[in-house]
């Protein structure tokens, strides 16, 4: 009997969490950028992290 169905959120909520963490380390060093950059990737990185977000609500606890 294969198992590999039932740890599949947990490996998806995993990977979630580690591109979550990986998008606030990026937003965190945007000071870093240039004003102009820093325009231009906030946006791309919220939107990136609502949606993952948004993914983390709908999995099952």
């Amino acid at each position: 009997m294969d198992n590999s169905n039932e740890f599949a959120p947990v490996y998806l909520r995993h990977d979630l969490m580690v591109e979550i963490g990986r998008l606030e380390m990026a937003m965190d060093h945007l000071v870093e950028r240039e004003p102009t950059q820093q325009q231009q990737l906030r946006p791309r990185l919220e939107s990136r992290m609502s949606h993952l977000l948004s993914e983390l609500g709908h999995l099952p606890a």
